[in-house]
């Protein structure tokens, strides 16, 4: 799907109300960081508000629609955020706030019903067929959680409503921000065929070009070509993918409690690098934060990988599979230190250094496995109580050594 947004005159999107045979909700909170940001900063809101790094090589995490409307998009680079719009306040990050609004928000939806597929921190689809006789029709169902997340988190939502996810997807970007949008299955070629082809899920920016090469500039070009011209253009699978999409055709389920694939940490630095022992000293922070997450998650991870981003754009990774899956950073950071080790740099300057871990399983399942004599079970003990330090009497409370800043650093 195309980065680029999909505009279009909401005073059209009335699809009418018939949700007979429309089951599937995609919720998406509306600028999700900017709006929580602006909980606390009632005076900043209606005007241009940016969320990201405000460095140099800053990016933007999210922009109030009155930012939006200046052309700022998120993943754009702050110093053209700013060029495009001087007069937007910009906000650091405050990743802990957003993590608590998204799992109250998750527990509005589950509370709704079981059948919840979180896709991000501000998004998530719903199959709300089960709950049906209990609260009512789609669209009531759709309102009610948007008045809920709006009375008790200060913040608004847009929902889509369909028989797809796909469509469901669509509906709820098309009524953004603050809306609700029905989609019923005998309207949704009216809904669909007048969008672009970066609207299809899997147009990115390369095969959007090649579609445009071929003439194909909107969804409706697309559905009435034959799948036989795209397999020529985009290959078998893709071909067969977007001509399925471009009539409104998805039947992939929402799958409920899925996990996480991977949990990573990076960081870009504002001036690059070439010192060993503050890149070892970054790699050790990252690492603490993404064994914390595992923690806070109940997760465990088999495979640790190194993230490395030259001065010139040049990125490598190195990764180690682990004998079991671990939670900790003092393991994370020993497979980090020796990948580093490994490489044998010899003052090449860096720009981004990053820690990953995937491989995930349930940390009971490791815990299970353990001999409780061994030093890696102090470890996890140990970082464990370190969790609950910080969780009450605030982050960094207690940290390695390493990390506490001196009259020297």
């Amino acid at each position: 799907m195309s980065r680029k947004p999909i505009e279009r005159d909401r005073s059209r999107l009335d699809f009418g109300s018939d949700d007979s045979q429309t089951s599937i909700l995609h919720i998406d909170m509306d600028a999700f960081y900017a709006s929580v940001e602006l909980i606390e900063r009632p005076e900043l809101v209606g005007k241009p508000v940016i969320i990201g790094g405000s460095g140099g090589r800053g990016v933007v995490l999210s922009a109030t629609y009155e930012a939006r409307a200046l052309g700022v998009h998120a993943a754009m680079p702050m110093s053209a955020a700013k060029r495009l719009a001087p007069q937007a306040t910009v906000i650091s990050p405050s990743h802990h706030k957003y993590s608590e609004v998204s799992d109250a928000v998750m527990e509005i939806f589950s509370d709704v019903t079981p059948e919840v597929e979180a896709i991000s921190l501000d998004e998530a689809f719903l199959d709300v067929s089960g709950a049906r006789r209990r609260l009512g029709t789609p669209t009531f169902i759709g309102e009610y959680i948007r008045a809920r997340i709006e009375e008790e988190q200060k913040i608004t939502c847009s929902v889509g409503i369909a028989a797809n996810k796909f469509v469901a997807k669509l509906a709820s970007t098309a009524i953004k921000p603050n809306g609700c949008l029905v989609v019923p299955p005998a309207r949704v070629i009216d809904f669909l065929h007048p969008l672009p082809v970066g609207a299809l899920w899997g147009v990115g920016p390369k095969t959007e070009e090649q579609l445009l090469r071929l003439g194909l500039r909107s969804v409706a070009d697309v559905a009435n070509t034959p799948v036989s011209t795209l397999e020529r253009a985009l290959g078998f699978g893709l071909a067969h993918h977007l001509s399925e999409l471009s009539w409104g055709r998805d039947d992939r389920l929402v799958i409920s409690e899925s996990r996480e694939k991977s949990i990573s940490n990076e960081v870009t630095f504002s001036t690059d690098i070439d010192a060993h022992e503050e890149l070892l000293k970054q790699l050790l922070e990252l690492s603490e934060q993404v064994a914390k997450r595992l923690r806070e998650q109940g997760l465990a991870g088999y495979t640790i990988t190194l993230k490395l981003r030259y001065s010139d754009f040049k990125t490598i990774t190195r990764s180690q599979k682990q004998d079991r899956a671990v939670d900790t950073a003092f393991e994370i950071y020993g497979s980090i230190k020796r990948l580093f080790e490994e490489l044998r740099l010899q003052r090449v300057r860096v720009r981004l250094v990053g820690v990953k871990v995937d491989g995930l399983i349930e940390s009971s399942e490791v815990w299970a496995q353990l001999d409780l004599g061994l030093p890696e079970v102090a470890w996890q003990k140990a970082e464990r109580a370190m969790d609950k330090a910080s969780d009450r009497f605030g982050q960094g409370a207690v940290r390695p050594a390493r990390l506490v800043p001196t009259d020297d650093n």
